[in-house]
């Protein structure tokens, strides 16, 4: 009888994901960056060039399915998790509008010129018969995302989550992160659509009517569910099961009306009633399964598809200049808006520095966007490059602006996932 690989390929990306995120811990780094770079160790870039043959026996394509439900589920407790953590910081309500300078001027910037780049990328990356406008809205969200779960952890690993600098990044992070959703929604809705407008209405009104259901409907009943059955705070297995199980169910609902299954599992997360002790437990529970154990693997299959076609030609030009309007348009677009707000120079710096993280939830924009042939494996490659180096890039640049933390306040003590 046949074997499956599964076992093995598992114990592969595992442990060089475990050893990476070892190494870039030590260099002061979050470990999912050691995880992202271990994706593309995996990939043809490396262990494809270095040992083709093995490699071609321990990821063919005839094995990946297995591979690609663990990530699959993954990605879905992930992107729960992510939805339930996110959340104003307290004490920061006053400070909205100094947050919607900072996160929308941070997610302006980029987009417009993600807009003005794509005129360029479209004729020589887009995949054949993908219109213009969804290509370009999608580089254009791209270029605008910040990571909210990785700043989180950089902020916390440097003791300032809880000061006014690390309340206000994360702030602005959650409502530009919010909007970026939501264009990126529009984006698979105008990829997916291939009948014509009807299809894109038919695909958004069902998108806003299960937020309606979620918030106006689930919300409530969940709230008072937990009340009833978690008087301390502290679901049980029966009711965390109960969770995931609606967690999969609007997975399952957003894959139906052909939106991709992450914006379910986030929406859910996001209808959760703001309870401390609830995330907490929901850290503790599912965490160590869905970050330390199942989204590695979604790492390792996102490095399965970067190519090395990707630098042929102009390719490590267009690169160069992916990664250098990438980072001039948050830093400079987070900087204006902080200055907007009438933060002074360093801090407003500092801000924009915070804004250019985009670690994970790129590479799950980048993910959502190849799943639904928007873009194709060339320009996946560029940009999930550009996500590692613009995230690399927030610990040193931090260290040199802020050479002490602002603020004596500790750390913030509500758990962030350990990315």
């Amino acid at each position: 009888m046949a074997h499956s690989p599964l076992l093995l390929q598992l114990v592969v990306i595992l442990l060089t994901a475990r050893l990476l995120s070892f190494v870039l811990r030590y260099l002061g780094q979050p470990p999912v960056i050691g995880e992202m770079i271990a994706g593309l160790m995996l990939g043809p870039l490396v262990l494809g060039s270095l040992a083709p043959e093995f490699h071609a026996q321990l990821f063919a394509p005839s094995s990946l399915s297995a591979l690609q439900g663990v990530s699959q589920i993954g990605l879905v407790l992930f992107m729960f998790i992510v939805g339930a953590e996110l959340r104003m910081p307290t004490g920061l309500r006053s400070q909205m509008v100094s947050s919607a300078w900072i996160g929308g001027c941070a997610m302006l910037l980029p987009f417009l010129l993600g807009l003005g780049l794509s005129p360029w990328l479209h004729p020589q990356l887009a995949p054949p018969g993908v219109p213009f406008l969804p290509f370009a809205l999608f580089i254009a969200t791209a270029m605008a995302i910040t990571a909210f779960p990785v700043l989180a952890r950089i902020l916390k690993d440097k003791g300032l989550a809880a000061t006014p600098i690390g309340q206000l990044g994360l702030t602005s992070a959650a409502l530009a992160d919010l909007l970026a959703w939501i264009l990126l929604a529009l984006v698979v809705a105008l990829a997916a659509a291939g009948s014509g407008w009807g299809d894109i209405a038919r695909m958004l009104l069902g998108a806003i009517l299960l937020g309606v259901v979620a918030f106006a409907g689930v919300r409530p009943l969940l709230a008072a569910l937990l009340r009833r059955q978690v008087a301390d705070g502290r679901p049980d297995g029966a009711v965390i099961s109960g969770l995931l199980i609606v967690t999969f169910a609007f997975a399952a609902l957003t894959q139906w009306l052909r939106l991709h299954e992450v914006f379910g599992a986030f929406v859910f997360g996001l209808c959760l009633p703001r309870d401390d002790k609830l995330l907490d437990t929901l850290v503790e529970r599912l965490e160590h399964v869905a970050v330390l154990v199942l989204m590695p693997v979604f790492f390792a299959l996102a490095g399965l598809n970067t190519s090395p076609d990707a630098f042929v030609g102009l390719g490590a030009v267009t690169l160069l200049v992916i990664v250098a309007l990438a980072i001039l348009g948050k830093v400079l677009g987070g900087a204006a808006g902080a200055r907007l707000a009438g933060l002074g120079w360093r801090d407003a710096f500092c801000l924009g520095t915070l804004m250019n993280t985009r670690g994970l939830m790129e590479l799950i924009v980048l993910k959502v966007g190849l799943d639904v042939g928007v873009i194709g494996k060339e320009i996946f490659t560029m940009l999930m490059l550009m996500a590692v180096l613009t995230t690399l890039m927030t610990s040193p640049l931090l260290n040199l602006l802020m050479r002490r933390p602002h603020g004596a306040a500790e750390p913030s003590q509500r758990k962030v996932p350990s990315l």
